[in-house]
């Protein structure tokens, strides 16, 4: 038995340890925000946050989230997070899915690198660009991201 701290509350869990969060969220938990793209953390879609910092649920077991904590999109989005709320602000203004299927990754990177920054600051486009690498849109809308992640960090300033 294990138990994990998902999205502030503690969720005891029947699964093995070397389970990816991934399946721990979408299976038992019933979290479905958290998508499964490729499996290796290689596009970015299953990225969630431990401990702030944003990790590819995919391949990260259970056993290495323990006593941590993790952050969901549903969370972000559905929560009272500041920078949760200008990100999926900003998302919907420049009209950044397509698909939508990359999305949740995507806002949870944004989210994680623009808490990262030091207060005020402004990230530059390659700034934008090299926090987001990680991550896979298959649409292709990257001018959009990086357009809604800038007027995040605007609205933050």
């Amino acid at each position: 038995m294990t138990t994990l701290q998902v999205n502030g509350r503690a969720q005891p869990l029947d699964v093995d340890p070397s389970t990816p969060v991934l399946w721990a969220l979408r299976d038992t938990l019933g979290l479905t925000g958290t998508k499964f793209g490729c499996g290796v953390a290689q596009c970015g879609a299953c990225t969630v946050h431990l401990d702030g910092q944003a990790v590819r649920s995919c391949v990260t077991p259970i056993s290495a989230a323990e006593g941590k904590k993790i952050t969901t999109i549903e969370a972000i989005t559905g929560g009272t997070d500041r920078v949760g709320k200008a990100v999926h602000a900003a998302w919907v203004k420049h009209d950044v899915a397509q698909c939508g299927y990359c999305q949740s990754g995507q806002i949870m990177s944004a989210t994680a690198f623009l808490k990262s920054l030091p207060r005020g600051k402004q990230p530059s486009a390659a700034d934008i660009d090299g926090a987001m690498a990680g991550n896979v849109c298959r649409c292709g809308t990257y001018a959009r991201i990086r357009a809604a992640v800038a007027d995040a960090a605007r609205t933050l300033a």
